[in-house]
């Protein structure tokens, strides 16, 4: 998968370095990935959620944290959107 959205994750990242590594792991699964729909993502990310319009929650870091995309299938690209708290999740979304 070809991903876009780096910028987002080296700002999230640099704020809260204790979840470099998680997404370090998962930048590498995703350029590896070969995602065609909801249920390959959750194969390997059990906890991921599908938000409706291609749009995946991920829990970062034992859900400290959470993380925002847009998946093209048809076209191998994931969008980073959004990445934080799990706490300012829950302000974006109330």
């Amino acid at each position: 998968m070809k991903l876009v959205g780096r910028n987002i994750l080296d700002a999230f990242t640099r704020k809260h370095t204790d979840a470099r590594k998680w997404i370090e792991n998962w930048i590498t699964d995703v350029k590896g990935a070969k995602w065609t729909c909801f249920q390959d993502i959750r194969d390997r990310y059990p906890r991921a959620d599908h938000l409706g319009d291609n749009k995946i929650i991920f829990d970062v870091k034992g859900n400290n944290y959470r993380m925002e995309v847009q998946v093209a299938y048809k076209r191998g690209v994931v969008s980073v959107k959004w990445a934080g708290t799990h706490p300012e999740y829950d302000k974006k979304y109330k």
